[in-house]
């Protein structure tokens, strides 16, 4: 007696609980997270129908092998995505594949077969930081107006508290907390996790000046940063923010070019980071002040300073602090799978 053949499961059917279901609300992951999952799916999805010219009413699981998916990183890297963006690419869809795996057992296989699909090596890169009088020099930039308050603000709170610019702007004035021995911001990070991060009196005393002129009426619930666009207050964009910071690099620059080529946000971050860990602070309490959920992530930010390295060289004991560096319409298809035709966010 013959087996029956086992009916073919199709790749994109377990996409939409995937995205809607399982990554909000049993993986608890964050809209940002599930964004970029969705725009990697997206991507893959293009590849399979636009590029192998396949469609989605027949792409089965069975047919996403070690060779296709090899093929397709292949052909992200040729088409201009560093070797990051490739990882995460595949990172995102080896998850959907292990969910399916869940969800399936007899789709275990491909889950395997995915997982042993290598990352590409990615170059280590310098990441910048701003040299102390350059720092100096950006923070003191801005002129002293009602604007120029504003503008100050944001450079000192995104270096002082080491925010990000999204977590900077999703601040209410309830966030801020002046009235107290030491004065602190309450932050929503990655994940909606809470953390408190202290800040210091002289940014403190920003703070409070910035509220008696863009706050006269204290509203807990209004946007501790906001623009006025015909009369309505919204929350600044993140896109203002770095025209703010471009404003004031290009205003020093002449006099400090040792200022990195392109300011960001991030960056003010990152020197910060670095900063605190030169200066001797644990990597732990950095880590707990970023708002990372495991030190391995702050470690990028772990580079030891010239002094560091004398001192331990002095010591004799040189200890390297280092770890080795994750219908026949097919765009209708693709939309009731929760993918979508383009995509929105880079990864």
């Amino acid at each position: 007696m013959s087996r029956k053949k086992a009916k073919k499961i199709l790749f994109f059917s377990k996409t939409l609980d995937f995205l809607e279901h399982y990554l909000p609300e049993q993986s608890l992951k964050s809209r940002n997270t599930i964004e970029t999952y969705r725009d990697a799916l997206t991507v893959f999805r293009r590849y399979v129908t636009d590029t192998m010219n396949l469609s989605l009413r027949t792409f089965g699981f069975e047919d996403c092998t070690h060779e296709f998916l090899l093929s397709y990183i292949e052909f992200l890297h040729k088409n201009g995505n560093s070797e990051t963006t490739c990882n995460n690419r595949l990172a995102a869809i080896r998850a959907y594949l292990w969910y399916a795996a869940d969800c399936d057992i007899s789709l275990q296989s491909a889950a395997l077969t995915a997982s042993r699909v290598p990352f590409l090596k990615v170059p280590k890169l310098t990441r910048e930081v701003i040299p102390d009088d350059a720092l100096k020099a950006l923070l003191s930039a801005p002129p002293d107006t009602k604007i120029g308050r504003r503008d100050k603000l944001i450079l000192i709170l995104l270096y002082d508290s080491a925010v990000r610019v999204s977590e900077l702007l999703s601040m209410n004035v309830s966030s801020v907390n002046l009235e107290v021995s030491i004065p602190y911001l309450r932050i929503y990070g990655k994940g909606d996790k809470e953390r408190i991060v202290a800040i210091t009196d002289k940014t403190a005393e920003h703070l409070k000046n910035y509220l008696k002129v863009y706050h006269k009426v204290i509203d807990p619930d209004a946007p501790l940063i906001y623009t006025v666009i015909k009369g309505h207050k919204d929350r600044m964009s993140v896109g203002n923010v770095e025209r703010i910071i471009k404003k004031y690099a290009v205003q020093i620059r002449s006099e400090y070019p040792n200022l990195p080529e392109r300011c960001y946000p991030h960056m003010f971050r990152r020197t910060r980071a670095t900063n605190l860990y030169q200066d001797g602070t644990e990597l732990e309490l950095v880590s707990r002040i970023l708002g990372h959920s495991s030190t391995e992530t702050t470690r990028i930010y772990a580079v030891p300073s010239v002094d560091m390295m004398r001192k331990v060289m002095e010591s004799g004991n040189l200890k390297s602090d280092e770890k080795p560096l994750w219908t026949d319409d097919e765009t209708e298809i693709a939309r009731i799978c929760s993918l979508r035709e383009t995509v929105i966010n880079s990864v």
